[in-house]
């Protein structure tokens, strides 16, 4: 049996969580909501997280452009992820929402701007 103390993070209150791992069976205590019990399963059975960054905008009126997940990926992909972040080069403009890298590391998530970045002068 495995027991882990979490904070849950799904909304401001912050609940002291004890999750116990017994074999298949997961149980949450010290949630105040469904919320808090959902992503302390989720936490013990298979953590994902969303990953920010930016990547260089050539030919833009600013040289990087913010750019997240589209959603949570497996935390055992960020680095992967992030390594493909590193190499992307995008020419301008971008607008918010476009796709940059489609099914970042196999994960089946795609990286979108969150910033918008017009043709540089």
């Amino acid at each position: 049996m495995e027991i882990r103390e979490l904070t849950c993070i799904q909304c401001p209150l912050g609940c002291p969580l004890t999750v116990t791992v017994d074999g298949d069976r997961v149980t949450v205590e010290g949630n105040t909501c469904p919320r808090g019990a959902a992503y302390g399963e989720k936490e013990v059975t298979h953590p994902t997280r969303t990953v920010t960054s930016t990547v260089v905008v050539e030919g833009g009126e600013s040289a990087r452009a913010s750019v997240k997940t589209a959603q949570d990926i497996p935390k055992e992909k960020i680095f992967d992820v992030m390594s493909e972040i590193r190499k992307t080069k995008i020419k301008a403009p971008v607008t918010i929402g476009d796709v940059i890298i489609k099914n970042a590391a196999g994960t089946g998530v795609d990286i979108i701007a969150t910033k918008s970045v017009d043709i540089g002068g």
